[in-house]
Parts: C-alpha cells; structure tokens; sequence
C-alpha cells in the first residue's frame, strides 16, 4: 500500500499575506513528488515541509495568472543549482511553453536539466505505474484547468478464510493468484476469483485552481476523497467572486455537497482574511461538515478505501 500524502505549501491568493504564501500544492505518492501550481517562494515553502526534491518530479500549473506561477522561475534555478541532471516536466495551459522560454532567455542563470513542457488539455493527460492526472475547464477568467490525481484500482483483498480452508500456504502462490494467475495444488485449478475480492477502487484529490462554482468541477468531482476548491471570499462578496472567476466559501460547500466527496479543503484565501479566515469556515461547515481550512504546511495522509 502507497502512502499518498498531500501536504498545502501555499494556501493565499493574489498576494502573500504574513501567514499565507501563495498556491501550491504537494503530492508524494510511492517515491514520486506532484506539484499542483508553483506560487512565489514554493522552493522555500517545500524545504521547510520537508517534501523534498524527489528524482521523479512532475508540475501541473492552473493557469498563468502570476500568484500561480512566478514561483517557477525560482524553483527550477533551485533545483539547477542543486545539480539536478533528471528533466522535470510542466504541464500548462496555453502560452506556458512561452512562459518559461522567457525566463530562460534571460539568462540570469543557467538550468542543468531538461524542463519538459506539456500544453494540457481536457481528459487524460498523464499517468505513472500507480496512477494518473485528468483535466477539465475551470470557470475563471481566462484559460484554466482543473486537475484530478486518480489512483488507480488496487488489487483486491485475499480470500483469507478461503485459501486457509483448502490449506493453500502462504507464500509465492498467493502472490501469483494475487497478480491475476491461476494455481494447481491438490490437483485442483484454483482460479484467482475465487481467491481474491474484487479490486479496490484508488484514491482521488481534486483541485479547482482558481474557478466560478461550475456544475463540471462538481461532477468531475464525484464521490472523490478530497476536494481543493477555490474559496477566496465570504458570502457577502458573491458578486465580487462572479465578476472575477472565484468562489465563495458558501459555494465551495454547495459544490462538496453535491459531489459526494468526502473532504473539503478550502483554498486561495484573499488576504483580507488575515485575521478572520474562520468566517469562510464557519459559513462552509453550515453547509458541508467535512470542510477545512487550507493552511500553509498542512498536511493530510489519504487513507485507502476499503
């Protein structure tokens, strides 16, 4: 079983405030590190988490306003000057390729590895050994994308009392019933569905970025473990939200509700907040209990379903 622990390393919006910094968001999952946007100072946020900087490296960007990416510039010289020779790849919207060429051109310092860029679209865009990312449209201002980590099934659960019955040892046989074989013992065919339960579904995490509430994000979030939305404004800025592609909290929650998921995360808090963030609780738990407060350096392990 792989830990997947998702840790908040920048939970503002628009500008840094003294408990905030600004979006970024890590997964570590069976030796892999994923960054969701790179927000200013990101390196810095991932040293003191302890993330690390692991070899096999992916970031997946929102969109390009700057509160979601002018940490990236940074993050990869970091990474340069730590004498990283793996390539770490970006995926983005439109315009992200430019982006980074920019920065580059500068020539204020030089990258010591491939940086692979990937223009994202809708639907599946990556995927490793135990997992992959899906992408949809947000609601925001210009062009965005919402991301999804999908574990992927898990084999199911022996058949313990099963296999004790017919006295089958434990050991290599189990493993290949496990890995879909069927096994001779006794002189009976034992077929890998009588030995082992149905495949358990993966874990998810779902991440709006910056979106306007939107009937796809809540059904692309449907029944997922974990659910980041936008939630930069209380109530009484709903026509302020409106105007500039976010959420209040109160619709957050209503768009928890009607996924199904079974945690909220509140996320990318304007920085009005500073010292009554609990407001945007309060109104979301009315609505959906399971919500919490996003918080830099926060962390969260996933558990399996069963």
């Amino acid at each position: 079983m792989s830990t997947l622990r998702l840790t908040f390393l920048g939970t503002g919006g628009g500008t840094p405030s003294i408990s905030r910094g600004l979006p970024s968001i890590a997964i570590k999952y069976s030796g892999e590190l994923i960054l969701f946007d790179c927000g200013e100072s990101t390196q810095r946020q991932m040293m003191k988490a302890g993330v690390g900087f692991k070899s096999k490296f992916t970031i997946f960007l929102t969109h390009l306003h700057g509160d979601h990416v002018m940490g990236l510039p940074g993050l990869l010289y970091t990474l340069s000057m730590l004498d990283r020779r793996e390539p770490v790849k970006v995926y983005g919207p439109r315009g992200v390729e430019e982006f980074i060429e920019m920065f580059q051109k500068t020539r204020y310092g030089k990258i010591s590895f491939e940086v692979e860029v990937e223009k994202v679209r809708e639907g599946l865009i990556h995927q490793s050994r135990g997992y992959e990312i899906m992408a949809i449209r947000s609601n925001h201002t210009i062009e965005s994308y919402c991301y999804m980590f999908r574990e992927k099934n898990r084999v199911g659960k022996m058949r313990v009392e099963f296999l004790e019955s017919i006295g089958l040892p434990r050991g290599p046989l189990w493993g290949k019933l496990q890995r879909g074989e069927s096994v001779e013992w006794q002189g009976k065919i034992i077929k890998p569905e009588e030995a082992v339960g149905p495949p358990r579904a993966g874990r998810r995490i779902v991440y709006t970025g910056d979106t306007a509430p939107d009937f796809r994000i809540a059904e692309f979030a449907k029944d997922a473990d974990v659910l980041i939305h936008d939630s930069t404004f209380d109530s009484t800025y709903e026509k302020e939200a409106a105007e500039q592609g976010h959420s209040t909290s109160i619709q957050a929650a209503e768009i928890a509700r009607t996924s199904r998921v079974k945690r909220l995360y509140l996320f990318h808090i304007s920085p009005r907040y500073e010292n009554n963030s609990e407001k945007l609780l309060r109104e979301a738990v009315k609505i959906f209990p399971e919500t919490y407060l996003a918080e830099d350096f926060l962390t969260y392990e996933v558990p399996c379903r069963d």
